[in-house]
């Protein structure tokens, strides 16, 4: 007698289901078998996962909501300039700048032990750039080369990559 190949599945969610595992080993289906009715059946898994997806993008537009909160909190106190671009690079812009600051802030100043004189120089030259794009460009960047990055932002005499810009 043959080993079945279509069984019947209760899967955890309480739906059944009939599965061909005719393209599994004879020796294997048993197995599998157990292994789907612990698992929701497609159809619960896929309403599952749509609703993850819901929570995800939720909690990222918070999370998102919640940064350029603190980060324009952050350009007032330390009066940074409002930056140029469309509106959603401004806003991305801001928190770019802001988390580039911060840490180079910390890096430089906390860790390295430099002075506060010569961070508000930094800082200073920092406010000198209020394009969006700029700071985006950015945002990978490691916070000890924020003042040679400065530098080449304030060297006008060089001709720009892009024509349109």
């Amino acid at each position: 007698m043959a080993v079945k190949t279509v069984w019947t599945i209760t899967h955890s969610c309480g739906h059944e289901s009939e599965r061909d595992l005719g393209d599994r080993p004879a020796d294997r289906r048993a197995g599998f078998a157990d292994w789907l009715a612990k698992q929701d059946c497609t159809d619960c898994w896929r309403a599952a996962k749509d609703g993850d997806e819901a929570d995800k993008a939720a909690w990222l537009e918070a999370k998102r909501a919640a940064e350029q909160t603190q980060s324009q909190a952050w350009s007032e106190r330390y009066r940074m300039p409002p930056l140029e671009g469309s509106q959603r690079g401004v806003a991305w812009g801001v928190r770019c700048r802001h988390q580039l600051l911060a840490a180079a802030y910390t890096a430089l100043v906390l860790d390295s032990g430099m002075s506060e004189a010569a961070w508000e120089e930094i800082e200073d030259r920092a406010r000198t750039i209020t394009r969006a794009g700029w700071w985006i460009d950015q945002r990978s960047s490691e916070p000890d080369d924020l003042s040679e990055l400065l530098d080449a932002a304030a060297d006008t005499d060089r001709p720009t990559e892009n024509p349109f810009v």
